[in-house]
């Protein structure tokens, strides 16, 4: 059984000009401790998507039609039917699936510290005391490879370099203990050697941890990495979806092609074996 799976999501949003149909009839799913790929160039649909699983789309966006099915304690929670607001959905926003966005300065509070925007989300949805939930964040801390977590908990986002401030949020969104987690181009405003080091990060937490990952990117490359099954949206539509391995080998559709490209590939997809990750 998925643990999430997304059938027919449309998302729109009117504005003086017209509709703009950014998410315009999505399917997929995602198998437990399974990574999928979305992959397609900006204004393609990717982030919408993302954030219409969160429940994050605000006016004049709005869910048109679809179901997000997500499937955790036994149950099965059509997703569209609570309210993006309401004690159920917060509930499982931050605590079931848990999103790390592309820039984390946007995301991180400068006034806190990093160890208080952890121990928040901690207290708030495992009911930590404070004490437990900051032994939780210097846990998490040390898991992504902060060094001197103990200190780093007390200092602020401006204090961080951008690989660690990107730590932090992945720590921060794993302190839960999410089944899923969603990763809107978390990577793009990193250097290279930087950008490697996380991504192998996401791998090896992914697994430690036993999350499924929704990853969302433009680069083909970081695909080839991170990904077992690969869709590929354009236009508000997946006009492709397939195993990572077979994306590489035979894609299918034009705009696949037109991808492939514009991108210089590592050999990481050569290196890949069946069920490495």
């Amino acid at each position: 059984m998925p643990l999430l799976d997304v059938r027919n999501l449309k998302t729109y949003f009117y504005t003086e000009d017209g509709v703009v149909r950014a998410v315009d009839g999505v399917t997929f799913s995602i198998d437990p401790e399974r990574t999928l790929g979305v992959v397609g160039e900006s204004g393609c649909g990717k982030s919408v998507t993302a954030r219409a699983i969160m429940r994050l789309i605000q006016s004049p966006g709005k869910i048109e039609a679809g179901e997000i099915f997500l499937n955790h304690d036994g149950k099965t929670i059509d997703l569209t039917k609570l309210t993006p607001m309401g004690k159920k959905m917060r509930s499982i926003r931050g605590n079931k699936i848990a999103m790390i966005f592309q820039e984390p300065m946007t995301s991180l509070n400068p006034v806190y510290t990093i160890g208080n925007q952890i121990t928040e989300t901690i207290i708030l949805h495992q009911g930590l005391r404070k004490r437990e939930a900051r032994e939780r964040a210097i846990e998490m801390l040390t898991a992504v490879g902060i060094s001197s977590p103990e200190q780093r908990v007390d200092e602020y986002p401006h204090q961080l370099s951008g690989g660690m401030r990107q730590r932090a949020m992945i720590a921060m969104a794993l302190s839960c203990h999410p089944s899923l987690l969603i990763a809107d181009e978390p990577t793009t405003a990193l250097d290279v050697t930087i950008q490697a080091q996380v991504l192998d990060l996401m791998n090896d937490l992914r697994k430690k941890f036993g999350a499924s990952i929704l990853f969302i990117t433009h680069d083909l490359g970081v695909i080839a990495k991170m990904a077992d099954h690969v869709v590929v949206m354009y236009l508000g539509k997946i006009v492709e979806s397939a195993p990572v391995r077979d994306i590489f080998k035979d894609p299918k559709h034009p705009y696949t092609h037109g991808l492939m490209e514009l991108h210089t590939f590592s050999k990481d997809v050569e290196k890949k074996t069946p069920g490495a990750h």
